[in-house]
């Protein structure tokens, strides 16, 4: 028998500020995130439409429903709309992230969940962005409770903590009490779930991940405000989620999710990806970008050296004949030598970049085997994102390039502008024309306002 815990729980915490939350509570900057999050996520879902992973998810479905999964003819049930959308969401790995921890909130996980959470249960527009903003901010506070723990011990951290904000965003839209809340959170640590063993051989199962969030959490939510019982120490308990999911050598610091909860808000703080792979190989584009303005000839490259953080090599770096070779497009989101060899080659590193088509690029290849890292004790990950590489000549010339921190977040934001330009170009390679394209982004920027989601369904495509 575990020893009896006393005392306000984590759980309790959250949801004394959650149930008392209103629209009204949102800073305008935290509105103006949300409001980005849901052009940038419905984009990539259109994006990936047509992925024969899509294709899976929605092969599996086994129920119709009212709900909408973008893209795709038919309704399905909640679960199912919320599972496709965010599995199509997470998939290219371009969607938005978080500073400190690489995690993946509001277009892969808060959105899917509040799209099929406000469809089905006919919630405002009002009602699905506090849902995003309250799911966006409890994910990526307890992210930060014990930065690099779920990775060191195998779990995807978006797999795991973006379940409880999922579940919360859920609970918040749905207007649960603080009793049904605590329930829901303490269900949620049960559903959470997501080893990182694609890092092996480029499988699909992390591109599901928030998806499996997105239904997961829905599901909490009904459980607590159904009255079903969950345990209220599902974070910090002997047996909670920190101790199943988390590597035990990483302090952990519990208060970093209840400190000026409410009055400090984190939701606004997340970053856009640039380029469609993996957050810590981000930087490393840009330096390779710069690389090949300098117009070097690949031929005459003797090695490159990045300089990295200590706890990105296991993901990132390592197998290193592994990440040289990739074998499979999807293995190159997670492989920085092979992402600065393929942004070099072709000058950029969208969603193209990572098919079948480019991936053995002779030029990215070649690159990506002269690739090597050296691990810099004074590298700021996770608390910082930072690219470094340095190319050595045959002839002994060296070219050395910095990136100080993530372009699209806090330091570097990307402009409204080049946000709407990623979704327009997410939305024809989706295979949709301009007039939807401008149909869905409309919708977009303009959800706030609706009473209701039954507009969604005009994106049954």
């Amino acid at each position: 028998m575990a020893q009896q815990q006393t005392g306000l729980s984590i759980s309790e915490l959250i949801a004394d500020w959650s149930a008392n939350l209103k629209y009204e509570d949102l800073p305008e900057s935290v509105k103006a995130i949300v409001t980005k999050v849901v052009l940038d996520g419905a984009g990539l879902m259109v994006a990936a439409r047509n992925e024969d992973y899509v294709k899976a998810i929605v092969c599996s479905s086994d129920s119709s429903g009212s709900c909408t999964a973008l893209g795709h003819e038919n309704g399905f049930s909640a679960s199912d709309a919320a599972f496709i959308n965010g599995t199509a969401a997470h998939g290219e790995d371009y969607d938005d992230t978080a500073e400190g921890s690489p995690m993946h909130a509001g277009g892969a996980v808060g959105l899917p969940t509040l799209f099929a959470v406000a469809e089905r249960y006919e919630l405002s527009g009002e009602k699905l962005m506090l849902g995003i903003a309250a799911c966006i901010e409890l994910s990526c506070r307890l992210a930060v409770v014990a930065p690099t723990a779920q990775h060191r011990a195998s779990f995807h951290p978006t797999a795991v903590l973006g379940c409880f904000g999922a579940t919360l965003g859920s609970s918040v839209s749905l207007g649960l009490n603080e009793k049904q809340t605590v329930n829901a959170l303490g269900t949620a640590g049960s559903l959470a779930a997501g080893i990182i063993e694609y890092l092996g051989d480029g499988s699909w199962t992390k591109r599901m991940h928030p998806g499996w969030n997105a239904q997961a959490g829905l599901r909490a939510a009904l459980l607590g405000q159904a009255g079903f019982f969950g345990p209220k120490y599902v974070f910090e308990g002997e047996h909670g989620a920190f101790t199943a999911f988390a590597h035990p050598d990483i302090e952990q610091d519990f208060g970093k999710v209840t400190k000026d909860l409410g009055s400090n808000w984190v939701a606004d703080k997340i970053t856009f990806k640039s380029y469609a792979c993996g957050t810590m190989t981000q930087p490393f584009i840009d330096c390779a970008l710069r690389l090949r303005d300098e117009g070097v000839d690949p031929n005459a490259i003797e090695k490159i050296e990045c300089n990295v953080g200590e706890g990105t090599v296991h993901r990132l770096w390592e197998p290193l004949e592994l990440k040289q070779n990739i074998p499979t497009p999807y293995a190159g989101k997670f492989s920085v030598p092979y992402c600065i060899g393929i942004s070099f080659a072709e000058g950029a590193a969208g969603l193209i970049q990572f098919t079948q088509e480019k991936y053995k690029n002779p030029i990215a290849t070649e690159i990506a085997r002269k690739v090597f890292y050296v691990v810099d004790p004074n590298n700021e990950y996770p608390a910082n994102y930072t690219g470094h590489l340095k190319a050595v000549m045959k002839d002994g010339t060296v070219h050395e390039y910095m990136q100080p921190h993530m372009r699209g977040g806090p330091a570097e934001p990307l402009t409204e502008e080049e946000l709407t330009y990623k979704f327009r170009a997410n939305c024809e390679y989706g295979g949709w024309d301009h007039s939807l394209a401008n149909q869905l982004q409309d919708f977009c920027f303009g959800i706030a306002a609706l009473k209701n989601l039954k507009g969604l369904s005009a994106f049954r495509i």
